[in-house]
């Protein structure tokens, strides 16, 4: 599946990072991570750190798939609300899932920190506003559910937010205290090249082809012909996992993104703060650390490469004018391209065991916040390999 496209942004400002090796002999491992982007990079560091001798496949160049397009908002709030997500799965699970994300994007931070990253982590408030005035109700009703849940949030008028943030036909809005963001392509590209020199092997353009399952490991075959004997698989291939799996479990759609020209006045005023919307689909703004403006969304329900191709000029377009709209000044593209992502029935990603695969879990961070589940995952799979059963996966499972 072709997850992207134009060029992104991030691959051409940060041009060819490292290359690695594709597979051509026989290897062995505790555990075989397939998908080399932020997902299999942040559950590579995971278990790496817990002394396990891992291998590390990617059909493609390492990080071009879908991270490679990801425009690395990092957020707490899920895409369905927090008062509808209680009405679906419970009290107890929604407030588990949006806190995990909260948790998320601190431990992201850490992370940065310790590997010593340059891939601009930097935390930032998040602004959700009614895009339209019949959203005002229920938005209210979310900050209600939000503010009574803990979150740091406080309530902006349609006024407050014009004279803060320059922001047109916004009728009221969400300011949170937590958010970041940070050039994942980047980020992960650091995290596999920190954990090489700890043991982690990495393979690119190495297609899994074929897997021979036992009670206890894994024969694998790869593009080369060759075997990796592997006692547990971890698939952190997002989007493609629905070629694996056999039922139907998200909905596949194509966002659309552009990158402003360097706007220094643009950034000095928009660098703290992530913006979203109620506009369905949800436009979502944020400033890169070469202070440039990105505005995406558009969505539409992905049909294949082609069609979703022909429809990036025209996208831009409507881009650029919904951010003259907003802010009442002309938009300068520098850049183009478009992405897939996933939508689940709750919101929620797919993270664990499926009943059809022996000693494997899968990772699917669905949703507009990704990168959060993926960090929640590093923990649930570190449960999984002690045999545990993580407090999430009643809610995060196959099945549910």
């Amino acid at each position: 599946m072709d997850l992207k496209s134009n060029e992104p942004f991030w691959l051409i400002k940060n041009g060819l990072l490292t290359t690695y090796p594709s597979l051509r002999q026989d290897k062995s491992c505790d555990i075989l991570i397939v998908g080399g982007g932020i997902s299999g990079a942040l559950i590579a560091h995971e278990c790496i750190s817990m002394g396990k001798r891992c291998i590390l496949i990617d059909k493609r160049e390492i990080v071009n798939g879908s991270s490679a397009a990801t425009t690395s908002m990092l957020q707490y709030e899920i895409d369905i609300p927090l008062y509808r997500l209680k009405e679906l799965i419970g009290e107890e699970g929604a407030i588990a899932s949006y806190k995990a994300c909260c948790n998320a994007i601190d431990k992201i931070g850490l992370l940065s920190k310790k590997i010593g990253s340059k891939a601009g982590f930097r935390k930032k408030k998040s602004l959700y506003y009614a895009s339209r005035k019949k959203d005002v109700s229920w938005l209210k009703k979310e900050f209600c559910t939000r503010d009574a849940a803990g979150f740091k949030v406080k309530w902006l008028s349609e006024d407050e937010i014009k004279k803060k943030y320059n922001i047109e036909g916004a009728y009221g809005g969400i300011c949170s205290e937590q958010g970041a963001s940070i050039d994942a392509f980047c980020f992960a590209h650091e995290l596999l090249a920190y954990n090489v020199k700890k043991g982690l092997e990495v393979f690119d353009k190495t297609a899994l082809t074929a897997v021979k399952s036992s009670e206890r490991s894994h024969k694998i075959t790869v593009s080369s012909g060759a075997m990796i004997h592997a006692k547990k698989i971890i698939y952190c291939i997002g989007y493609e996992s629905v070629e694996l799996i056999p039922e139907k479990f998200v909905d596949l759609l194509s966002t659309f993104a552009i990158v402003s020209e360097p706007n220094i006045s643009l950034y000095q005023q928009y660098k703290d703060l992530l913006i979203w919307n109620t506009s369905d689909p949800y436009l979502y703004m944020r400033t890169t650390d070469d202070c440039r403006f990105l505005i995406g969304g558009k969505d539409e329900e992905f049909h294949d490469p082609q069609k979703r191709d022909a429809m990036i000029a025209i996208k831009s377009d409507k881009l650029e004018k919904s951010f003259l709209k907003i802010f009442d000044r002309p938009f300068v593209t520098d850049f183009n391209w478009a992405g897939t992502f996933g939508v689940t029935k709750d919101g929620l990603p797919y993270i664990g065991k499926h009943k059809q695969f022996k000693n494997t879990f899968f990772v699917c961070g669905f949703g507009g916040n990704g990168i959060t589940f993926s960090v929640t995952a590093m923990e649930m799979v570190a449960y999984w390999l002690k045999n545990k059963t993580h407090p999430l996966s009643k809610w995060f499972n196959f099945g549910r």
